[in-house]
This record gives structure tokens, C-alpha cells and sequence, in this order.
């Protein structure tokens, strides 16, 4: 028997189990040694009478000692055994069920301490909530990260939503919870009630969460990760040989799910991934884009926010459909040959009760000091790069999309916001480094290990940044300074190029520069070429909306535009509904204007985009020096007064030369000489006004010959005819 000291230290802890601030109710409850035999307790609240059904047989009563906590004591064993509680609550209902607190823990030390360094790449296999046989026993284990907390239970659909059911345990100093409770199986809805240090109560969802409950509702799902079979095992096979992405082809499509295309029949709704598998494969594959941006697709508890504030990071948005449908999504477009980059949001996350901010009573994945742990321009919170936990958390995140999802690439949202600690903020809003500067070295550090992690375990797998400053080597190897990035939004590009594009022609000699400028940086980074779903709300109107002139010109211009950015050095991003000229701003919560392509003007915009497309990956001239100044080669910059440019794009080894002449002025150039590097034939590749793309068809027959008489600096020349409102591509033939 126990000795009276040893029965009041019980007391004690099975009071402070009752009051739910017990670190490890598995110290008390369950089955323990007492004296010569054993001790069962469980704590059931609200129950009328418990007994206990050892696995040897019989039925022992237990006996209630306080505050809804049962004991029965069974002799002449000594060492624990597995049982059953019945359990009848009032009106005679009676469930049998296994004690949660009659198992093991199902986490190790090397996880407590790999994820305490900030060093567990695969997290999310251990936190959150897992289905798994345990002794035996199917059930799910659930872990959660809640360090200044008194107390924390599991709470879902299996216990009613009551928090003193299912009491969590502390695993030592790791600040990590752990529960396994069986029968718990998928579909299951849950949450986690936090117990603060300072008193009150907070009912979140799951960080690690792999399904959610479709918004406005916030509950997490229990969902098993392995069940889906993939089909695209050759596809990784052939992207992870591909480890030079600055001299392949990327022409990225970017699109927002919900609005692409929507069942008008079914009240408008927004398609679901199963439906958008082929039809957005089909419709990508037709005009030649290499990949798929999706805006980001983590569940968000606001869809105002285009997915853009992220509360359920390991999850994809169940608007949609179910996680197995969005990997399905993912497979499709793999076996069509169509890459996928998710937009993905480590900078910051949403003020929402129920996700991140707050999570444990105090700023835990975020910073405490509102001067470095919010966001003013969006009202969100700020990561603490600084914390191994947080780190962790984000990286194991970016890994779990590359494995889990299959995802090739990632583009990583406002990095600018995270390289500045006085990122839109005024004086004395902002806390300086140790050096007194503005940069945020803790986000420095996260970056590079983030791209230096993913490099060494997916070499075919790329990362973008959305970066708008002049940050130096940000798409540069750690290894040289850099911040290792694969490639990098050229910001500048596009608001030089949109703004010249959206002046009437008659000012533009006067803005030439705005063209010509971004050859003297191009180079500095490899870039890709923005034309993204921020350019087209706020009120800014659409790509085409924003070009100048009447019907005719604005397509005219779109379609120059898009001819100039394919022959520009640089990779290529185009969002939804540009591609065929839609003249509204985009709305999030309607499907784009699919009638426009019965007008033969939007429809030649399409085609045009499609055959840039199919030539851009055909000549590595157009694509494999990028980022190399031997890729490009001015032969005319300086043609202001006729608004005329032209240049060479030629790849890294020998092969065929694209030579590219822009007339943008509104009217004809004739008998117009530009300098070319051959004598002989050329034929147009592409020719912007031709009358397939809904212009006036106004050209060269389709080729040209060059004669030796050396202009532009080079050796040939041959006098032109210049469409208005055109960009001409010329090859050797």
C-alpha cells in the first residue's frame, strides 16, 4: 500500500488533474503500481459510474474519489496490463471504450530534440494529429506545441467538444503535447483547448492540421496523409536531372482557383480541383505554358485574401475539395508535362482567434513587440525568425509541399516585407539590428537556410522570390553572399514596361528610357518577368483596360507587349484572363469573361500568346541565356523620335539567333533599316500585327534578305516594313 505522504501527493496531483493544469496526467491516471497490486484511474466527469475490464477478464467496479475521478484497485498484478472502461453516464448510456491514458507516448527523444534545434525536416509527420496503430491499437495521435501553457487537451467530435476529457502530456522541457486516443479515425473534427499560465482558455486549430474544415467554420480534420496513389513518378524523375532552371523555359500562367472558371449551372459555383484537372491542363497545354502558378492554396480564413493570409499552413483550402483531390489536381498536370509552383507565405499569418497568433497565451510563433511582430500594411503578424521552433516550422512546411504535394516550385510572397525590419514602417515603429541597420538578419539567416535546405534535398525544385528591392544576390548561391534563390520577380521591369506601354504613343519618345533602362541591371539576377494578379485590382483595371487608344489600338498594344516580355531576357508570368485581353479588372469572386474568346480580337490575342509560347521553348536563343549578357545584344536603343527598338537574343552554344525590332509608334514604318548579324534569309517567327492575332496583317511576306551593308554594328542590313503597334521576331532561315 501506499504511504500517507505518498496518498496526499495523490490527492494533490489528481486536484490539479480535475482543475486541468496537470502537466502529465498519465503520472496519474491510468494504471499505476500500488503496494502489491495495481491501481486503475481514469477522470470522467458528469459519468454516473465507471468500471474496468482487464484484458485477463472480469469487471471491477471502481469507486469515485473526487471531482468526477473514478479508482479501482486490482491485486496480485504487477505489472500494467491493457483494459477497458465502462462508463454510463446519466439516463443508463453506457460506452465502452479504451483509457487514453493507458499508452506510451508517441513521440521519441530524438524528435524532442531534433525539433527543440530546429532541425526536424519532417515535422510534420510527427506534430499535428496521425492515424496509427499503437500497441496495437488504432487510434490517432495528436501533438501540439504550446510551451508557457498550464494545460492542453484534444477536443474534437469523439469527446463533445469537452476539454477535460482528453487532457494532454508535457514531454519534458520541449514544450510539446502529446495524446494518443483511440478510435479516433479520418474525418474526425478537432481542436486544441490551450490553458494559458495566466488563466482563461483558447480553443485553436491545429498548426499541423492536413485538412480543415471548409471556412467559415475552423475545426481541423484528422486526415491520412498516405492513402493517395501517385502516377507521375516519371515526372519527378526527369525535373529532379533538371538542376539548371536558368537555362530552361519557364512560361508560368498564374491563376486563382476560385475564379478561373466557375459552374454557372450550379449557381456559380467556383470548380472543384477534380473538375479543374483537365480542363486547366487542357487549356495550359494548348497555349504552351511550361508551368501553373496557383495563388496560394494553404487554407485562409478570409477568401478576400486571395489566400495571401495563411491559417492552416500544412493544408490545402477545402473551398475546393479534399486534400486527395488537390494532390490529384498536382498529379494530372504532372503527367500532362505541366509543372506546378505554389505561392507560399512565410512572412507573415492573420490576427484570427483560432490560428497562430497568441497560441499558447503568449507571442509564440510570432515577435511580442508590435515593432517587430506586425505587419502595418496588412494587419497581420510577423514570424520570429529567430526561434528554432518557428524556423522549423516554416521550413518543414515548405519541405512538406515539395513531398507530400508533389509541388515544383515555390514563390515566396513579400520577401521584401521580411528583409526590412522598417518595412513600411515610420520612425520609432521600428526596432534597429545589432549594428543599428535596418536589415532583419534573423530573416536573412531563415532564407538562406530555407533555400540552401531545399536545394540540397530537391535540386530539381526551384524557389522564387517576390523581392521589389534593390537587395543585392538575391537569386545568387548563399555560398557567394547570396540569399540563394532560384529566381527573382523583376519588379522594375514590370512597372517600367506597364507604365511605357500605358502612354499614349505620342509621349512615348519622351519615355524610351523606361524601356531600355532594365538592360542595365538584367543580368544582375535571374529574373523572371512579372505580369501578375497585382497589376490587375485596386483599381488599376485590367492589361488591357490600361493600354491607351480605342478597341483596335488596346489589342494592338496587348499584343506588342506580350511579344516585347517573350523576346526580353528574363522568364516569363502571366496571369489569367491577359492572355486573351480580359478588358474587366479581376474579381475574385467571378469566373473570367470565357465569351470574349467568340470576338475574333480576343481570340487573336490568345493565339498570339500561344504561338510565344511554343517558340520561346523551342529556341534556346529565347531562353538559355537569360541571365548572361552573351544572351542579349542591343542593335537599336536609341530610336526614340520613331519609337523603334530592336536587339539579337542568342543562346549560350551555337544555333539559330532571334533578332527582335519593336515599332511602337502608331503608324507604318516603311523602307525602316536594322542592322542584322548574317547575310541571307530570314523568316518572321512572329509578327505581332499579323492578321491571325486580329491585326492588319501588315509585314514582309513572312522572311526578308539581309544585304551586306553593315548598320547597327553589324555586318548586314535589310530595309524594313514596321506595323504600327508591333513587335517583329526575325530567325536565320
Amino acid at each position: 500500500m501506499r504511504k500517507p505522504a505518498d496518498r496526499a501527493q495523490v490527492e494533490a496531483e489528481l486536484q490539479r488533474v480535475v482543475e486541468l493544469r496537470h502537466p502529465e496526467p498519465h503520472s496519474v491516471l491510468g494504471v499505476h503500481p500500488d503496494g502489491d497490486g495495481m491501481v486503475v484511474r481514469a477522470y470522467r466527469p458528469e459519468a454516473v459510474s465507471l468500471h474496468v475490464l482487464p484484458e485477463f477478464g472480469g469487471k471491477v467496479p471502481m469507486v469515485h474519489r473526487t471531482g468526477g475521478v473514478f479508482e479501482a484497485r486490482i491485486n496480485g498484478r504487477t505489472e500494467p496490463f491493457s483494459y477497458l472502461l465502462e462508463v454510463e453516464y446519466p439516463g443508463k448510456k453506457v460506452f465502452t471504450l479504451r483509457d487514453p491514458y493507458s499508452f506510451l507516448p508517441t513521440l521519441g527523444e530524438l524528435d524532442l530534440y531534433f525539433a527543440g534545434e530546429g532541425r526536424h525536416e519532417r515535422l510534420w509527420e510527427r506534430m499535428g494529429a496521425h492515424l496509427i496503430h499503437h500497441n496495437g491499437v488504432k487510434g490517432t495521435s495528436f501533438a501540439v506545441w504550446a510551451p508557457t501553457a498550464s494545460g492542453v487537451s484534444v477536443v474534437g467530435d469523439f469527446n463533445g467538444w469537452d476539454g477535460r476529457l482528453h487532457s494532454m502530456r508535457r514531454m519534458g522541457s520541449s514544450g510539446i503535447w502529446e495524446l494518443f486516443v483511440p478510435e479516433v479515425g479520418e474525418g474526425t473534427r478537432y481542436k486544441f483547448e490551450i490553458r494559458p499560465g495566466q488563466g482563461g482558455r483558447l480553443l485553436k486549430s491545429d498548426p499541423f492540421a492536413f485538412r480543415t474544415e471548409t471556412p467559415p467554420a475552423t475545426a481541423s480534420v484528422v486526415h491520412d496523409l498516405a492513402r493517395y496513389a501517385w502516377g507521375d513518378t516519371a515526372w519527378l524523375e526527369a525535373r529532379e536531372k533538371q538542376t539548371e532552371a536558368a537555362r530552361q523555359p519557364w512560361s508560368v500562367y498564374e491563376v486563382h482557383l476560385g475564379s478561373w472558371r466557375r459552374v454557372v449551372e450550379d449557381g456559380d459555383r467556383p470548380m472543384t480541383y477534380r473538375e479543374l484537372a483537365p480542363e486547366l491542363s487542357r487549356y495550359v497545354k494548348e497555349l504552351g505554358f511550361t508551368h501553373v502558378e496557383l495563388l496560394p492554396v494553404a487554407e485562409h480564413p478570409y477568401g478576400g485574401s486571395w489566400g495571401y493570409q495563411v491559417g492552416g499552413y500544412y493544408a490545402p483550402t477545402s473551398r475546393f475539395g479534399h486534400p486527395d483531390d488537390f494532390r490529384y489536381l498536382v498529379d494530372y498536370l504532372h503527367q500532362e508535362g505541366v509543372g506546378i509552383i505554389v505561392d507560399w507565405v512565410p512572412g507573415h499569418f492573420p490576427r484570427d482567434t483560432h490560428v497562430l497568433g497568441n497560441f499558447d497565451g503568449t507571442a509564440l510563433y510570432e515577435h511580442a513587440d508590435p515593432r517587430k511582430g506586425a505587419q502595418p500594411d496588412w494587419g497581420t503578424l510577423v514570424f520570429n525568425f529567430g526561434r528554432n521552433e518557428v524556423r522549423n516550422f516554416l521550413i518543414a512546411n515548405a519541405l512538406f509541399w515539395l513531398e507530400e504535394y508533389h509541388i515544383d516550385g515555390l514563390r515566396v510572397d513579400a520577401v521584401a516585407s521580411m528583409l526590412y525590419l522598417d518595412y513600411s514602417r515610420k520612425h520609432g515603429e521600428w526596432i534597429p539590428n545589432r549594428w543599428g541597420g535596418r536589415e532583419n538578419e534573423e530573416a536573412i539567416q531563415f532564407l538562406r537556410e530555407l533555400n540552401d535546405t531545399i536545394r540540397r534535398k530537391h535540386p530539381g525544385v526551384v524557389v522564387i522570390a517576390e523581392e521589389s528591392t534593390a537587395w543585392p544576390k538575391v537569386s545568387q548561391p548563399t555560398s557567394e553572399g547570396g540569399l540563394g534563390f532560384h529566381f527573382k520577380w523583376n519588379m522594375g521591369w514590370m512597372h517600367d514596361t506597364l507604365s511605357y506601354f500605358g502612354k499614349d504613343p505620342i509621349h512615348r519618345q519622351y519615355h524610351h528610357n523606361q524601356l531600355t533602362f532594365g538592360l542595365l541591371y538584367a543580368f544582375s539576377e535571374h529574373f523572371m518577368l512579372p505580369l501578375s494578379h497585382d497589376e490587375v485590382v485596386h483599381g488599376k483595371g485590367s492589361l488591357y483596360g490600361r493600354m491607351p487608344g480605342d478597341a483596335w489600338q488596346k489589342r494592338a498594344n496587348l499584343r506588342a507587349l506580350f511579344a516585347w516580355m517573350w523576346a526580353h531576357p528574363g522568364k516569363k508570368l502571366l496571369f489569367m484572363g491577359g492572355e486573351f485581353g480580359q478588358p474587366g479588372e479581376w474579381n475574385h469572386d467571378k469566373s473570367l469573361d470565357w465569351h470574349l474568346l467568340d470576338d475574333p480580337g480576343h481570340k487573336g490575342i490568345q493565339k498570339l500568346v500561344g504561338d510565344l509560347n511554343r517558340v520561346y521553348r523551342e529556341l534556346p536563343a529565347l531562353h538559355d541565356a537569360d541571365s548572361e549578357p552573351v544572351g542579349f545584344q542591343w542593335l537599336q536603343p536609341d530610336a526614340s523620335a520613331a519609337n523603334v527598338l530592336a536587339f539579337v537574343r542568342r543562346s549560350r552554344t551555337p544555333g539559330r539567333h532571334v533578332v527582335c525590332v519593336a515599332n511602337l509608334s502608331p503608324v507604318p514604318r516603311e523602307n525602316y533599316r536594322v542592322g542584322f548579324p548574317l547575310v541571307g534569309r530570314y523568316v518572321e517567327l512572329v509578327n505581332s500585327d499579323a492578321g491571325e492575332y486580329g491585326g492588319s496583317g501588315l509585314g514582309n511576306n513572312g522572311q526578308v534578305h539581309t544585304e551586306p551593308t553593315g548598320w547597327d554594328g553589324q555586318p548586314a542590313s535589310v530595309a524594313l516594313t514596321l506595323p504600327p503597334l508591333s513587335v517583329v521576331w526575325f530567325t536565320p532561315g
